[in-house]
């Protein structure tokens, strides 16, 4: 994996450049030491950040209330923490994501 993705003790924690409005929600891949993802919501009243959370945790197949912003809220560069027993599931999500 790329700078993007740090194992914790009860997780990852993930670097990631949000793109609202787009046609599509997606991966689109890796930007410096970001995850870049498409979210089709907008940015406004924190619709952005519950789609990111909804999105990813459908992704990498972990509860809603585990993936967690903390970092920049209103911001496109966010630091989100997933909460997961398995942190090597949810790097093998990500990089099947990346590959395919």
């Amino acid at each position: 994996m790329s700078g993007f993705l740090t194992v914790t003790g009860d997780g990852v924690t993930l670097r990631i450049k949000v793109q609202p409005r787009a046609s599509k929600n997606e991966i689109a891949g890796i930007q410096g030491d970001e995850l870049k993802v498409r979210l089709t919501s907008p940015p406004v009243d924190g619709a952005a950040n519950e789609s990111c959370r909804e999105f990813l945790a459908s992704l990498l197949k972990v509860p809603r209330q585990d993936v967690l912003v903390t970092q920049g809220e209103k911001s496109r560069h966010k630091l989100l923490r997933v909460r997961t027993p398995d942190p090597a599931a949810v790097q093998s999500r990500l990089a099947e994501w990346l590959e395919g």
